[in-house]
């Protein structure tokens, strides 16, 4: 699957400090970013591609990207990882819903979604995997976790199954934890928090049959009007959601790799049990860090497709509304924060912008700009504090003095630095 075009990122003059996150894992402490030398890797969970991209999706990957820069910044060469649950029950119902072949509602979709990243500005990684191409890598992991005893078959009882005796395959948590992983190593949750996360997202707990009622599906049977593929031992059916992410992180990135990335509400099961199954595979920890971003709501209320409230990039973008004024709106709130998005918000992002430009039209002297550029990068490495680099861009341009003889060439580098460090075009 291919992703976008983005613009090349330029080398900032100076040096970066060292990148400190809030890390999920670590009980949500900063600690500085662990990389292998120069090299680093991420992995961040992609879009089930059935609704077009809001303002929770922008800010996630958004925010990744910026984690990302930062890294190159530090003159790493970063190995960026990015999914695409191209087959999921969601997708399936929307389809439906919509009388739209599944696989043609899936690449309508992915390709909004790499039209709105590129408008924003978001880096594209340098993988980006479908679930359904990486079937026939999963396959072989499911195969050898069910000959150790790790995964097991609980039979589809309920007459939906297209071949008699079919069976469902799950993950048992137990037996993995004596691979080296335990449950709750990523989330830090209770079983009481972990049983209402894994009901609310997409988990089964009452599933009969089941050795835990928190072991999670690794490979669902063939289901009667459900497409479905070759799985070798586990018999036709698709993969499970987490397993997705666990192989193909695997297949692309060194075990671990540096950061596992997401929205917050990935942590649990999504993130606990990717890195589950990769451990239980080869012994080895799935990521040396895991980082998750905030909620994104709108005025006041949870941001939800079945709420029907949902702000889309694509629409912004068709109102003419400039991506760099969308941009210059998400990073005003901090990565790990819930907030809520609000029109006056947009509009303090459009009237930053017009501020930043006319303030390049002014100039500044050179030493002016480097000041500002260790501003944001001391602002960004600090648990990536996009506010304060952004309030340090707005006392920048208060400051410049229309009396002076413009210098387009300290302009130029705030300009280069800005597109470089946040991925604002301006």
């Amino acid at each position: 699957m291919h992703a976008w075009e983005t613009r090349p990122v330029v080398k900032v003059e100076g040096t970066a400090p060292a990148l400190a996150l809030q890390d999920s894992s670590r009980g949500m402490a900063v600690t500085e970013i662990q990389t292998s030398g120069d090299t680093a890797g991420v992995y961040v969970c992609g879009i089930t591609p059935y609704d077009a991209t809001h303002m929770g999706h922008a800010a996630t990957y958004l925010n990744f990207d910026l984690m990302i820069r930062q890294l190159m910044d530090q003159g790493k060469t970063v190995t960026y990882v990015q999914n695409v649950t191209d087959i999921d029950d969601p997708l399936l119902e929307r389809a439906n819903d919509r009388g739209l072949d599944w696989r043609e509602l899936a690449e309508d979709q992915t390709e909004l979604f790499r039209t709105d990243m590129k408008a924003l500005n978001i880096i594209a990684p340098n993988h980006y995997i479908g679930a359904v191409e990486a079937i026939p890598t999963i396959t072989p992991v499911l195969e050898d976790l069910l000959s150790r005893g790790i995964a097991y078959a609980v039979p589809v009882t309920n007459g939906t199954a297209v071949h008699e005796g079919a069976n469902d395959f799950y993950f048992d948590s137990e037996r993995a934890a004596s691979e080296g992983w335990t449950l709750g190593d990523v989330s830090g949750y209770d079983r009481e928090q972990m049983m209402g996360f894994f009901a609310e997202r997409g988990g089964d707990p009452q599933r009969e049959g089941k050795h835990d009622a928190l072991d999670p599906l690794l490979w669902r049977a063939a289901r009667q009007g459900e497409p479905y593929w070759e799985g070798g031992q586990l018999g036709e059916g698709r993969p499970g959601w987490h397993i997705e992410c666990s192989v193909i992180a695997r297949t692309y990135l060194p075990a671990p790799f540096t950061i596992q990335g997401g929205g917050s509400d990935l942590i649990f099961p999504h993130h606990e049990f990717s890195a589950g199954h990769a451990s239980a595979s080869d012994g080895k920890p799935l990521a040396n860090h895991y980082v998750h971003t905030g909620m994104v709501g709108l005025d006041g209320e949870k941001m939800s497709k079945s709420l029907g409230n949902l702000v889309l990039v694509s629409q912004l973008r068709e109102q003419g509304v400039e991506p760099v004024a969308i941009r210059a709106t998400l990073l005003a709130e901090h990565f790990a924060s819930d907030w809520f998005w609000t029109g006056e918000k947009l509009a303090v992002g459009q009237q930053r912008v017009a501020t930043w430009r006319a303030a390049m039209e002014k100039g500044c002297s050179v030493e002016i700009a480097h000041q500002l550029i260790a501003d944001v990068r001391g602002a960004l490495a600090n648990n990536l504090d996009a506010p304060r680099a952004l309030a340090a861009i707005d006392a920048w341009a208060s400051s410049v003095d229309s009396s002076e003889v413009p210098d387009s060439e300290g302009s130029a580098v705030v300009r280069t630095a800005l597109d470089s460090l946040l991925g604002l075009a301006l």
